[in-house]
């Protein structure tokens, strides 16, 4: 039993510091909306270009050799033309940032629901703030996919509630780990 406990607190702490990290990601969203998506594109761009020539130097350094066992050229070629493309389409790239931070939000929240149901089945009465809480990160997660017009301030913002309410969530389930173990 101590074990589970030990489990379900670090489950606990793990949540708080992610959620965290994604009110810094939604902080920075908020602030500065554009040049985020600008510059997480170029990174993103960069590092396949980086990733890719190393493959095709690799493929060459390695000619002849393994020949028939290996994809590097094809896997740097390939890398290369992916980094360019994040780099040159960056507005769409902040659409699938959108998209991913919204499925993020959606599957954490479907978690929380579960854990306010177990909450529940301890007679806590904190289960329905918990339930209640989930239900509202599922409503942000929803609105993050589905509102293509949503402009990244927006999603900065909506990161940030969920950021704020997972981390009032998790705080919740730890102080009530005792009667959930």
């Amino acid at each position: 039993m101590e074990y589970l406990k030990k489990i379900l607190k670090k489950t606990g702490w793990s949540s708080i510091l992610t959620s965290t990290i994604f009110a810094i990601v939604g902080i920075i969203l908020i602030a500065s909306p554009e040049a985020t998506i600008t510059i997480i594109s170029t990174i993103l761009g960069l590092t396949l270009i980086a990733f890719g020539g190393y493959k095709v130097i690799e493929y060459l350094r390695n000619k002849g050799k393994y020949d028939a066992y290996t994809y590097d050229l094809a896997y740097g070629i390939i890398a290369i033309i992916l980094g360019i493309v994040a780099m040159v389409y960056h507005q769409e790239i902040g659409t699938i940032f959108r998209i991913l931070i919204g499925l993020w939000i959606i599957y954490s929240s479907v978690i929380r629901v579960t854990l306010s149901l177990q909450l529940r089945s301890t007679k806590s009465k904190v289960w329905i703030y918990s339930l209640i809480i989930a239900l509202v990160m599922l409503a942000c997660g929803i609105y993050t996919i589905s509102n293509a017009g949503t402009i990244v301030m927006a999603v900065g913002i909506v990161v940030l509630i969920y950021s704020i309410l997972d981390i009032i969530e998790g705080i919740i389930f730890l102080n009530n780990l005792k009667k959930i173990a």
